[in-house]
């Protein structure tokens, strides 16, 4: 199948590299030559395990192009993804711009039955919307009778996991009008899916919603466990050994429940937004997702509160160690990351921090830029030299068995305060250090 994919970010570029692999022609969009020139270089503007293989093979295999020729675009592909991002407005709403203008584009130059799918996080409605511009264009052009169809094919991978969740969907959304169009969607997913049938078949607006609500879900479960552990320590009770007696059940499932520094990237906190904001356009509140994003942000700041409780409000003169910058391990991806948060406290009260991140170095540095006390570093040793303590924020595997020894050596003081629950606090007590973790009582 002849596919064109409009943007060339996360989704994009996984869908189209993806898709590319099962032997389709597919041709991706952007309308940056300076990104299109650095992926046909073999240059990825993202960390995700195995896509850099899956670009070079398929790019080689001539399966796969990248191109910034919007009519060449439009004028290869039967079936016309749009995968471009919808950031968050001021008011939270889903900024629909970059959608509705690649709409535009294809509408201006289609001369052929095309099949448009939306596959960036949109509001429901939004495809009604990009059916609009469409038949507006076509009728601007004399075209009014040039066949289309719109259809919804919401993306659900994890950063970090994005190839392999696209390679082996756990289920394939489609929402579509009209049989044709859902067929060829049937078709071309077909090979992702020879083991079990996963694809689910709704209308439009189910499938533009059914996103939203798989999101807003995920973030309801980690703001959840993180009420919870603030009231475990005040307790006494162990947060882990909890969450371990609740995913037993398998009503609950053992997924999204650990506690933490909260949730960031570039979906949960946008999307819960979006929600949100859909929910007071049409009149109806959404009392827990408001309660969702409130405790999200307070989370963000309780490794702070722990540092400040311990070594005073003013931290000037103290230096501290820093794992992790990236909002999760297997990204390089720093939007909205609890890090950024905590970064900012220490240096506002006066502290110098020493940052480590396996992948996000680079990424930290676009981010935060030059800033007095802060000191990018390319090894977690290297962090720990001289700091009063080592704060862990993200849950890198590296960070899983480190060297205690050497920590509470390198350390001025052998204090961790670990923002992910890596640790078992009586092991950890046991080597002498100083343990600060989420929701665990004191052994």
């Amino acid at each position: 199948m002849k596919i064109t994919v409009v943007g060339t970010g996360y989704v994009g570029l996984v869908t189209g590299a993806c898709l590319a692999e099962m032997g389709n022609q597919v041709v991706c969009l952007d309308s940056n030559p300076g990104h299109i020139a650095a992926l046909q270089n073999g240059l990825l503007p993202i960390h995700e395990p195995g896509l850099l293989d899956l670009v070079l093979r398929n790019t080689r295999g001539g399966r796969l192009t990248f191109t910034d020729d919007v009519n060449r675009a439009v004028a290869h592909g039967s079936v016309q993804f749009i995968a471009v991002g919808t950031p968050a407005d001021e008011d939270g709403s889903a900024d629909l711009q970059h959608v509705l203008a690649a709409a535009q584009a294809i509408a201006e130059r289609m001369q052929e039955p095309r099949l448009i799918v939306n596959k960036s996080t949109v509001p429901v409605g939004t495809a009604d919307r990009v059916r609009e511009v469409i038949a507006r264009v076509l009728l601007a052009r004399g075209l009014p009778e040039l066949a289309f169809s719109v259809t919804s094919n919401p993306e659900f991978l994890k950063e970090g996991s994005a190839v392999q969740d696209f390679m082996r969907p756990d289920r394939v959304i489609v929402g579509a009008d009209n049989e044709q169009a859902a067929q060829a969607l049937r078709m071309l997913y077909a090979p992702f899916m020879r083991n079990r049938d996963r694809f689910i078949l709704m209308d439009i607006r189910s499938a533009e919603f059914t996103k939203y609500a798989s999101n807003a879900m995920l973030a309801t479960r980690i703001s959840f466990m993180n009420e919870l552990a603030l009231l475990a320590e005040k307790l006494g009770a162990d947060i882990e050994q909890v969450r371990t007696g609740m995913g037993t059940d398998p009503r609950i499932g053992t997924h999204f429940l650990y506690a933490g520094t909260g949730y960031g990237g570039s979906c949960f906190p946008k999307d819960v937004k979006a929600l949100v904001h859909a929910a007071q356009e049409a009149g109806q509140a959404l009392h827990i997702l408001h309660a969702v994003q409130a405790v999200n942000e307070r989370q963000k700041q309780v490794l702070i509160d722990k540092i400040v409780a311990r070594f005073g409000p003013d931290l000037c003169d103290r230096r501290f160690a820093l794992w992790g910058l990236a909002f999760k391990p297997g990204t390089d991806d720093m939007r909205e990351a609890p890090s950024l948060v905590i970064i900012e406290h220490l240096l506002a009260r006066g502290a110098e921090v020493a940052a480590y991140d396996p992948v996000a170095l680079a990424q930290a540095r676009r981010v935060l830029g030059e800033r007095p006390g802060l000191h990018l570093v390319s090894q977690a040793t290297s962090a720990l030299e001289g700091a009063d303590a080592l704060i862990i924020v993200t849950e890198w595997k590296e960070f899983h068995s480190p060297d205690f020894a050497h920590l509470a050596i390198a350390l001025r003081q052998p204090i961790i305060f670990d923002g992910r629950n890596l640790f078992e606090p009586a092991a950890i007590k046991a080597l002498g250090i100083e343990y600060h973790a989420i929701g665990r009582a004191p052994p």
